[in-house]
């Protein structure tokens, strides 16, 4: 992408920019750049805007800290828009929520809870706090939890032979749950295995 490329002219020299959370698809805010928003955000690697209040470029989080660290820019069919793919340091709205579309509910799409529980249990692994089940796991050893992911699989594929749907249903969120906890114990992530699999897919 070049930065002269893009549509400047329809917004007075100004593109609304969307910002999304590179692993979990989440909408985490929107901003508007300029030439020389979009040349910083390109150069720092973090995502900086133009100010239209204030007049003058600002790096999201230069006061709280809680940057976003640029991992691609995309811009849409008419190049009057931009996708920005980012990870966060710390929750992006001012608010202190994870994304500005927080305020109510939690706007996420479905398969990205995926990524909210593998934060949690990574949590879990740092902070290590007393009666949780997680804990419990991560103290056990990976052996223990290695037996837990089998235990879990041999009751997933029984109740797919012979049970009903809520059980399979049931049966394969344990052994999900379960093989979350196995990589986090062996320092993989999600995204790694993702990445596996999108390799396969290509293949």
């Amino acid at each position: 992408m070049k930065v002269d490329d893009l549509a400047w002219e329809k917004m007075n020299g100004l593109i609304p920019a969307i910002v999304q959370d590179a692993f979990d698809g989440r909408v985490l805010m929107q901003g508007y750049m300029n030439k020389d928003a979009l040349s910083y955000t390109l150069e720092s690697g973090q995502v900086t805007f133009w100010s239209r209040s204030r007049e003058q470029l600002w790096t999201k989080g230069e006061t709280s800290r809680h940057y976003l660290d640029l991992v691609d820019i995309h811009p849409d069919c008419d190049t009057d828009c931009l996708l920005v793919r980012a990870r966060q340091e710390g929750p992006t709205c001012h608010l202190g929520l994870d994304t500005c579309f927080d305020a109510e509910d939690r706007v996420m799409p479905e398969l990205a809870f995926l990524a909210d529980l593998e934060r949690v249990i990574a949590c879990r692994d740092e902070d290590r706090p007393a009666g949780s089940y997680t804990t419990k796991l991560l103290e056990a050893g990976v052996k223990r939890i290695a037996q837990k992911v089998g235990e879990e699989g041999v009751e997933t594929a029984l109740a797919a032979a012979a049970g009903g749907d809520e059980e399979v249903l049931n049966e394969s969120a344990d052994l999900l749950y379960h093989l979350l906890v196995l990589l986090r114990s062996r320092k993989l992530e999600l995204g790694s295995l993702v990445e596996v699999l999108k390799i396969r897919h290509g293949e």
